[in-house]
């Protein structure tokens, strides 16, 4: 299953010369995961309060392949790798039309109310499969 989000690009996600600035890639595809995540139903604010636990990100990998520009319209897509006990590695792609503009491998944790690692939620992992 993939899960598409949009973003439109504003000026204040650009650098001087007026394309997006390396690091925001980073912010809309976290835009992105939120979303899908609350999508499925799944409340971080509940499971924070009640369980202890939250999603930390514990990789990135990233690769840069072309430039969005201001006022572009985007599309992020997000979809599942693998799920273990411990962790979710998710692909998620920038795209504008058909080019693929950012592409990146974004392995998630569960970390428990200590700051330690934790087995995701079984809902969770149900969830995900």
């Amino acid at each position: 299953m993939t899960h598409r989000f949009a973003i439109r690009v504003y000026y204040e996600d650009t650098d001087m010369g007026g394309i997006v600035y390396h690091a925001n890639y980073l912010k809309f595809i976290e835009r992105a995961r939120s979303a899908w995540v609350r999508e499925m139903g799944i409340d971080q604010n509940v499971m924070r309060e009640r369980d202890g636990m939250i999603f930390a990100v514990r990789r990135v990998e990233a690769d840069y392949l072309g430039s969005a520009k201001f006022d572009d319209q985007l599309e992020v897509e997000t979809r599942t790798t693998a799920v273990t006990g411990a962790r979710l590695v998710m692909e998620q792609k920038v795209l504008r039309g058909e080019e693929l503009l950012f592409q990146a491998v974004v392995t998630v944790v569960c970390l428990n109310d200590a700051g330690q690692p934790a087995r995701l939620p079984a809902n969770i992992r149900l969830i995900l499969h």
